[in-house]
């Protein structure tokens, strides 16, 4: 009887299928977004040099301290996106500094040489400010949101098409040129991940509600 049992309870344990690692697979929102942070911690971000820079307090993702950069590697769309709407929502003390980079890849220090920035800045003696690609279409002088309040930061790349909107105002709209004529190698549209910017110690800057919608090809 015993045996009839075990083999019973082992036939049933077999059947059963293994939710956790289900769930463990990304799920897109009813609009198609899929979430990049999870509120709690650095899961599926990486930093290499100064990782210290980057940490997470009350829900945000917190950039404060060395020059760093945090890059996705996570596993929404292998973490390579080429045609995308990105959004996060952006808060910054005075004085900051930061940036959101796409089609880029890790690096272990430095800024990244591959991939493009949205410009995240009000009040830091930079001029170019919050809105803007930067060194390619910048926002200059006078940035579109404040200090110390929340603002949505979009991205959009559909082919050469890029726009930027800040609180849904478009900032920045540019389209590459062809043949393109990039200020470095690297800033060219092509595919990649994302990452946040760590300026320098001065600059304090939170993250929080990132997320990515694919967009076909």
């Amino acid at each position: 009887m015993r045996l009839l049992l075990a083999v019973v309870a082992c036939a049933f344990l077999m059947c059963v299928p293994v939710f956790g690692a289900e769930s463990a697979a990304p799920v897109p929102d009813k609009e198609g977004f899929y979430s990049l942070f999870d509120g709690k911690t650095l899961e599926g971000w990486k930093v290499g040099r100064n990782a210290d820079t980057f940490k997470v307090v009350d829900g945000n993702i917190v950039a404060h301290g060395p020059v760093a950069h945090l890059f996705y590697v996570g596993p929404v769309n292998n973490h390579n996106f080429r045609n995308f709407h990105f959004k996060a929502e952006v808060f910054t003390f005075p004085k900051a500094n930061s940036g959101i980079y796409f089609h880029t890849e890790y690096q272990e220090a430095g800024w990244p040489a591959k991939g493009f920035e949205a410009q995240v800045n009000q009040t830091h003696a930079d001029r170019r400010k919050t809105g803007g690609l930067y060194a390619v279409k910048d926002v200059m002088d006078v940035s579109p949101a404040k200090d110390e309040e929340w603002f949505l930061y979009e991205i959009i790349v559909q082919g050469k098409h890029v726009v930027l909107k800040v609180n849904g105002k478009v900032t920045c709209d540019w389209t590459e040129p062809d043949p393109p004529n990039p200020p470095s190698p690297g800033r060219k549209i092509s595919s990649g991940t994302f990452a946040l910017q760590g300026h320098d110690p001065g600059s304090k800057v939170l993250f929080r509600n990132i997320m990515v919608k694919p967009l076909p090809d």
